[in-house]
């Protein structure tokens, strides 16, 4: 099987999470994830789906496929999970990854190899808007603690207009960037033919 990005579980209790944000802003000992088992059924295909798709894999942070994806009633996915209390706070150094039944990587030494790489630090990994601004307003989010049995804590926080409307702009700019590339590496792979006029034979 492939290695899959985004996915990972609670170090000790071996619960399976979605990490949608490796780092938070101004946070960096803590990520953002999902734990799949919090959610229904229909729900959870669709996080898998995404997780398992090209959007989903080529997305440097997974809340960067969140914010462009549907649940299967229609609603944002990443703003439904936020307002729903899906999205969690846990510590970094509690968190491992499994990209493969085979492998696991604590996300704190993930996060700092990947910093070592940009020549930044942790911090700095932490994903804003072209304005600045954090794409989701996570400070708010809910903590769990990886010890207890989790059960999705209630929340009445909801995105604000203002921030989905920036989180859709910075999409709409990281699409065309996306668009562009994989444009670039079919062309690569199989470079268009072009179309050779040829007359019709009377």
């Amino acid at each position: 099987m492939a290695a899959l990005k985004h996915v990972g579980r609670v170090t000790k209790t071996k619960k399976k999470c979605a990490v949608a944000y490796r780092v938070l802003p101004g946070d960096p000992d803590n990520c953002l994830v999902v734990f799949t088992e919090a959610l229904d059924a229909a729900d959870h295909d669709s996080l898998i789906n995404l997780i398992e798709s090209n959007a989903g894999q080529i997305a440097d942070e997974f809340a960067d496929a969140m914010a462009r994806s549907s649940l299967s009633d229609g609603r944002n996915m990443l703003a439904a999970f936020h307002k729903t209390g899906k999205l969690t706070k846990v510590a970094t150094n509690l968190i491992e990854m499994t990209p493969n039944n085979n492998t696991s990587l604590p996300l704190d030494e993930l996060n700092k190899t990947i910093a070592e790489q940009k020549g930044v630090t942790v911090n700095d990994l932490a994903m804003k808007s072209p304005e600045g601004a954090t794409i989701a307003e996570v400070k708010d989010a809910p903590v769990a603690n990886p010890a207890a049995s989790y059960t999705a804590p209630a929340t009445t926080d909801v995105l604000t207009d203002e921030a989905l409307a920036a989180q859709y702009r910075s999409q709409a700019d990281s699409l065309f960037k996306e668009a562009k590339t994989l444009r670039e590496q079919a062309e690569q792979l199989v470079p268009t033919k072009r179309k050779s006029k040829t007359t019709a034979d009377g």
